[in-house]
């Protein structure tokens, strides 16, 4: 391990190093906060949190283009 890696880069790699724990995708990404209040709103009127919006959002987006390849 090179002493300059970064903590997050340590953190993802002790959750990807062991393969028994559950899977997990972790994402980092910026959302203007006006678009993220829209979103929140939308989620909301679906019955939704936020995490669970976004991982529906994401699930969609994987099934539309996945079935164009």
């Amino acid at each position: 391990m090179q002493n300059n890696e970064s903590l997050s880069g340590m953190k993802a790699k002790r959750v990807f190093s062991n393969s028994e724990k559950e899977k997990k995708i972790l994402t980092t990404f910026s959302i203007e906060p006006s678009f993220k209040a829209e979103l929140e709103e939308l989620f909301s009127d679906m019955g939704l949190g936020w995490a669970a919006g976004v991982r529906f959002a994401l699930r969609e987006f994987w099934k539309k283009y996945s079935e164009e390849n």
